[in-house]
C-alpha cells in the first residue's frame, strides 16, 4: 500500500501599501546615512542658520511688526529645516536613485508610482519633523517664547510644509539631470525662500507691495501660520488665505510631477 504525502507550500505574503512603502523607506533611510552631503544638508544647516537670523534679529525694529527675536526665530528654524533637511535632500535622492535606474526597477515590482515617491521620501519628512520639533522645544526655551497662542496653526503650518516641499522636491527632480547638478538646482527656490518669505526679514517690515509679491511664495505660508500660531494674531481671513496658497503650490508641485516626473535617467 503505498501513501501520497502532501507537502504544504507556505501561503504568499499579503503586502500592503504601507508595508511596501516602509520597506522602502528602510531602504533609503540606509543609503540616506552613507551620503555625507545629504547628512550634513539634514542635521547640521539647520541648526547652523538659526543663529544668523538672530544676530540679525539685533538690528531689527522687530517692536514695529509686533514681534520679537523669539517670533522671528522660531519660524525661521522650522523653514531652514523643511529647506535643507527635506526639500534639498529629496532633490538628490530622486535624481540619484533615478539615474542609478532604481526607480526604473521598483516600477516592476508591486510599488505604485506614489508609494515609491512617498516611500522614498518618508526618511527626509521624519527627519524634517523631528528637527523641527527640536528646534522648537530648543527655541521656546533659549528664546523665552511663551506656549503657542493657537497651536492647530502652527501644526497645519508645518504639515503643509512637509507636504509642500515632498512636491516641490519631485517637480524639481524632473528637470535636474545628474546627481551633480541636483546640488544646483534647488538654489533658486531655496535663496528666494530665505530672502522673501520672512526667514530673515519679516514681510511686515517690506514695503507693501514687495510684501504682497512675497506672500505668494511658497515658503511664505508656512512660516505665517507657524509665526501666527505662536503669536495669536493671524485673523481667520489671513490663515485661510496662507493655506489657500500653500494648497496652491501643493497642487502645483503634483501636476509637475505627473506631467514631467522621469523614471529613467534623462538622455
Amino acid at each position: 500500500m503505498s501513501t501520497t504525502r502532501t507537502m504544504s507550500r507556505p501561503a504568499p505574503t499579503a503586502t500592503t501599501a504601507l508595508s511596501r512603502m516602509t520597506a522602502l523607506a528602510r531602504a533609503e533611510l540606509t543609503l540616506l546615512g552613507r551620503t555625507r552631503g545629504a547628512l550634513v544638508a539634514a542635521l547640521f544647516l539647520p541648526l547652523v542658520m538659526p543663529v544668523s537670523v538672530r544676530s540679525a534679529a539685533e538690528e531689527m525694529d522687530l517692536a514695529e511688526a509686533g514681534l520679537n527675536a523669539g517670533t522671528l526665530v522660531l519660524p525661521a528654524a522650522i523653514g531652514f529645516s523643511l529647506l535643507f533637511a527635506v526639500y534639498s535632500v529629496l532633490v538628490g535622492a530622486f535624481v540619484v536613485r533615478r539615474e542609478e535606474l532604481v526607480l526604473k526597477r521598483l516600477r516592476t515590482g508591486e510599488l505604485r508610482d506614489v508609494e515609491i515617491l512617498a516611500g522614498s521620501a518618508l526618511p527626509a519628512v521624519l527627519t524634517g519633523l523631528v528637527q523641527c520639533l527640536l528646534l522648537a522645544a530648543a527655541c521656546s526655551v533659549l528664546l523665552d517664547l511663551s506656549a503657542p497662542s493657537a497651536p492647530q496653526l502652527a501644526v497645519l503650518g508645518l504639515l503643509v510644509g512637509l507636504v509642500m516641499c515632498t512636491a516641490l522636491a519631485a517637480a524639481t527632480a524632473s528637470f535636474t539631470r545628474t546627481g551633480e547638478s541636483a546640488q544646483v538646482t534647488p538654489m533658486p527656490l531655496m535663496l528666494v525662500s530665505m530672502m522673501g518669505s520672512g526667514l530673515f526679514v519679516p514681510l511686515e517690515l517690506l514695503p507693501d507691495k514687495v510684501a504682497a509679491i512675497c506672500e505668494l511664495l511658497p515658503l511664505t505660508p508656512v512660516v505665517t501660520l507657524v509665526r501666527g500660531g505662536w503669536t495669536g494674531d493671524l485673523s481667520a481671513s489671513e490663515s485661510l488665505g496662507a493655506l489657500v496658497t500653500a494648497v496652491a503650490w501643493i497642487l502645483l508641485g503634483v501636476f509637475a510631477v505627473r506631467r514631467w516626473f522621469r523614471w529613467e535617467p534623462r538622455r
